[in-house]
């Protein structure tokens, strides 16, 4: 069984970077959740809690971190959860809740840059799903505050497109064969898509790719457009941000989507009107 607490790794893979990058360091994670054959599960909650620490001058990864998360709402892993990322059940009941793992992943991340108070820090994932979806909808379901370098992020994915002149949904496994590198570890082991991310990430960094952030968490810009009236003369308003009172928080298909809803209410009366309408 491998350690569940923080671990301290060698520096190694030393890129020699092209140029100078926008970061001092880069973060790469990939949550493993949990899962159901064939159908989702709501709600989904992380089970593995994985980062590996690449620093942006040297190329080189520094060190690693993992927690195994205890789910709340579907504390018994499925046969097809545990045979797909090797967790064990054991593993998940002797872990942590995520809001501890997200704590304990800002103390190690502290220690690991020498508690250095400016940093120039870029989380890299594959894909837009571990920051955008998960890790964001189990935060606000759950009520969970996490720190503000998680709503930005770079999609690996993008940089390696450009790089090697490829398309369509590309796996991590295929990326990293197509780079040139060996697959290292198990498929779906969280730390191990991660550290294979971050050699992917170095390799890119050695052949000079621009690397830089591809998503965030902040709303689009307020477009002026004509106001959507309801049928009862509101006016339709989506209240977005701190609040998140026009965002979905149940578990569900429609988690994380925003709804316009009418303006007819009063803070102590509470809405008057129950119409609204999805917001794009």
């Amino acid at each position: 069984m491998m350690p569940s607490v923080a671990s301290i790794l060698p520096a190694r893979g030393g890129a020699t970077p092209s140029g100078n990058q926008a970061f001092d360091y880069f973060l790469v994670v990939d949550f493993e959740a949990t899962y159901e054959k064939d159908k989702r599960i709501y709600p989904q909650e992380i089970i593995e809690f994985p980062s590996v620490l690449v620093n942006g001058g040297t190329g080189r990864i520094e060190s690693a971190f993992r927690r195994y998360v205890r789910p709340k709402y579907h504390p018994v892993l499925t046969e097809f959860c545990g045979d797909l990322t090797g967790i064990r059940q054991e593993d998940v009941d002797g872990g942590v809740d995520l809001g501890d793992a997200l704590l304990l992943h800002d103390s190690w991340l502290k220690a690991a840059t020498g508690a250095r108070k400016c940093i120039r820090l870029a989380v890299v994932t594959w894909g837009d799903w571990d920051c955008r979806t998960m890790l964001e909808s189990e935060c606000l379901f759950k009520g969970i505050a996490k720190p503000t370098y998680f709503d930005r992020w770079i999609n690996l994915r993008i940089p390696f497109a450009a790089a090697l002149g490829t398309g369509g949904r590309t796996t991590l496994q295929e990326a990293v064969r197509a780079a040139g590198l060996e697959w290292e570890g198990r498929l779906h082991c969280g730390l191990d898509d991660a550290r294979n991310t971050a050699h992917l990430l170095i390799e890119l960094m050695r052949r000079g790719a621009k690397i830089e952030i591809t998503g965030s968490l902040a709303p689009p810009p307020i477009q002026q457009q004509k106001p959507h009236i309801s049928p009862c003369g509101g006016v339709l308003v989506l209240l977005w941000g701190a609040s998140r009172r026009c965002v979905v928080a149940v578990p569900g298909p429609m988690q994380g989507k925003c709804f316009l809803g009418c303006g007819n209410w009063t803070p102590a009366m509470g809405a008057f009107c129950p119409y609204f309408v999805w917001s794009n």
